[in-house]
């Protein structure tokens, strides 16, 4: 193929590259067209097709059960056609086996060859993967990573620039220095991550944080050792790394090496950093730019734990946080929430030594939460399930973010539960602060569950968040203006905001429902029929793309009080939040193809419940039945209020005409 000039000669970061390659200069801040060539085939680099990077396409968090039995993992990761690492750790068994370890196995060794992050060993070929996937991986039927009645977490890293890289077969000299040699991150490595094959030997760890530096020190992965000064130390660029002798690298072996990026642009994926400990339950704030999914962490002046927590095993605002200890063998840990995420980093709640002595120095690694891609359809965000659930589970397609359920045949509270609080729910119904005594578990990778004892009566609403579309935040007020983050990417429309610890209202902002900032503007309670009221007034502002400028107001702020909000936004194609005056036959359009499969009403200019609807229950030409929000009531069946229509949906003359908002997804 020959080679074309791009425009001006140059192709900058953000500019989007059509087909074919390009010669560039290799100026600061430009790529060449190597660069370009690798960064479009690993599905990085800005293509017309592909017009932001996507955390969700290079990390997954895969929460599975052991069978004994071969099995497929699929976790929409490309293994086959770019390589990366696949972390496996067992969480739990009924009579746990001896060596509980960590497995970490490769695509550059060969997945079938395992190492242990908790033991010295070289790597055994034990066959417990037997392929990857262009979607994830195939377990074996033996044991090690599938041991029948056991639950499983796997973290795979896909290889990708700006985020890891996979480096095999690197052999030390005789003085245990490792010759320079290249990888493919495209930045200057935050974290690598070392290990001898074929030797019996501790694993080195490079941080970037560990000094300031950036590499005269190491630390062991295998164990609970402080870091260590190195004589020799890593030396790093965006496209080499070398080790010197003197860092615990053992002389005439093959090592390989794990090497993750750290970066600080809006479009980062993931983060290498530190913290010091100030030994108070109030501790360290760190500051990512956005809310991670993935968090380790490990004291670096004291011999403690390394520590492993993810969104999918409760790293939450909620009240636990199942740990793993990289180092140990340990089961899983549910000790409680010791560090919870924020919407834009993770703060340390605790004074133990493990997350926070006063003094010590902290490093850790942050991958961001995946809402970098907006859908492309309501079905890969927004699931029915009108079974009551399977065992009192819930089957969506996707991880759940929020799950609400409700009886449709009794006259029965609401439950909304969601995975930022973890065992708590709340009631649409009611103003009552959050109640624990509701089990509700989203460590489920296509669902969610609840302890109750469902039955089919129960039918399932559930969110996915994702960008431009859901978001959920979980804040504590503190009665002053202040502007609060949100990883929407876009202006929410519509929001509900709820005291988790207090009876206080529901507070529903919509963009259409009028009045001025700050003194005048309308806002609604969920959990009651009446018409718009400016009592509270939460917003001093409207509302941005990135974040919500909260008042002192005591219905969405108070100083102390734990709240949670969702927000909500029109995505084309995917969701619609607007507004309606109707009368006689009112038809909807929400800019969707196939109708709407959910659609939620409320009358403003005069009192009117949050009346819901589904395709699952059923909206046809003929009765559509509803269920209110605000309400106990069952399921009303005998009304025809809502028809079918393709670009969304359509009310009837029998509904009272009036003013209404509305939230419809497709």
């Amino acid at each position: 193929m020959s080679i074309k000039d791009w425009p001006g000669g140059v192709v900058s970061k953000d500019q989007v590259v059509p087909s074919g390659p390009y010669l560039n200069s290799t100026a600061s801040g430009i790529w060449t067209m190597d660069q370009v060539a690798n960064y479009t085939k690993q599905g990085i680099w800005p293509t017309a097709g592909n017009a932001e990077p996507d955390v969700a396409s290079v990390f997954s968090t895969y929460l599975y059960d052991g069978t004994n039995v071969a099995q497929t993992i699929t976790n929409g990761i490309d293994l086959a056609g770019k390589g990366g690492l696949v972390w496996q750790k067992l969480r739990a068994h009924p009579t746990p086996p001896d060596g509980q370890d960590h497995y970490l196995r490769d695509t550059e060794r060969g997945v079938g060859k395992r190492l242990i992050s908790n033991s010295t060993a070289g790597e055994t070929n034990d066959g417990g993967i037997t392929s990857v996937n262009s979607d994830g991986f195939a377990l074996s039927s033996g044991t090690a990573g599938n041991l029948n009645g056991a639950t499983y977490a796997s973290w795979t890293f896909r290889k990708a620039p700006k985020f890891f890289d996979v480096v095999s077969g690197l052999t030390s000299d005789g003085s245990g220095n490792l010759p320079q040699f290249n990888h493919n991150l495209g930045s200057t490595p935050g974290c690598v991550i070392m290990k001898a094959t074929d030797s019996g030997s501790n694993w080195v760890v490079f941080h970037k944080g560990l000094s300031a530096s950036g590499a005269n020190q190491y630390i062991q992965l295998n164990n609970t050792n402080a870091a260590t000064n190195a004589t020799g130390f890593g030396i790093a660029t965006d496209t080499t790394f070398e080790v010197g002798a003197g860092s615990a690298l053992v002389p005439s072996v093959t090592y390989v090496a794990y090497l993750f990026a750290h970066e600080t642009d809006a479009k980062s994926m993931i983060q290498c950093g530190s913290y010091t400990g100030n030994g108070s339950a109030t501790g360290p704030v760190i500051n990512l730019g956005w809310q991670p999914q993935w968090l380790m962490i490990k004291n670096a002046s004291d011999a403690r734990n390394w520590i492993i927590v993810d969104v999918m095993r409760g790293f939450s605002a909620g009240p636990q946080a199942n740990t793993l200890f990289p180092n140990a063998t340990n089961a899983e840990d549910p000790a409680g929430t010791r560090v919870k995420p924020t919407s834009t980093g993770f703060e340390i709640i605790t004074s133990s030594f493990d997350y926070n002595k006063s003094g010590d120095d902290f490093i850790y690694m942050a991958i961001r939460v995946p809402m970098m891609i907006a859908p492309t359809a309501g079905t890969e965000v927004f699931a029915m399930d009108m079974d009551g659930g399977t065992n009192n589970h819930y089957t969506s397609g996707f991880p759940v973010d929020l799950g609400v359920y409700k009886s449709k045949l009794n006259t029965y509270n609401w439950s909304f539960n969601d995975r930022l609080r973890g065992a708590f729910s709340l009631k649409s119904n009611t103003n009552a602060a959050e109640n624990g005594n509701t089990l509700a578990v989203f460590d489920n990778n296509t669902g969610w569950a609840d302890s109750a004892a469902l039955t089919s009566e129960y039918p399932s609403w559930m969110w996915k968040r994702a960008k431009s579309y859901f978001d959920v935040l979980a804040y504590t007020g503190n009665s002053s203006n202040r502007n609060l983050s949100h990883n929407l990417a876009v202006a929410p429309e519509m929001v509900w905001f709820k005291s988790r610890s207090s009876t206080v209202d529901w507070i529903v902002y919509h963009k259409d429902l009028g009045g001025t900032y700050p003194s005048s503007r309308n806002y609604l309670y969920l959990n009651q029929s009446g018409g718009v009221v400016a009592v509270y007034q939460p917003f001093t502002a409207a509302p941005t793309a990135s974040t919500m400028a909260l008042s002192a107001s005591s219905g969405t702020n108070s100083s102390g009080v734990n709240y949670i909000a969702y927000l909500f936004a029109t995505l084309a194609g995917v969701s619609k939040v607007g507004s309606v005056t109707h009368s006689g036959t009112t038809n909807v359009d929400c800019g969707f193809s196939a109708g709407a499969r959910f659609v939620l009403l409320k009358r403003t200019d005069a009192t009117g419940d949050w009346y819901i609807w589904d395709s699952a229950r059923g909206i046809s030409a003929g009765n559509d039945p509803y269920l209110q929000l605000n309400s106990t009531a069952a399921e009303v069946t005998n009304t025809d209020y809502i028809d079918p229509l393709s670009s969304g949906f359509t009310i009837t003359s029998t509904f009272t005409a009036g003013d209404y908002i509305f939230y419809a997804i497709a």
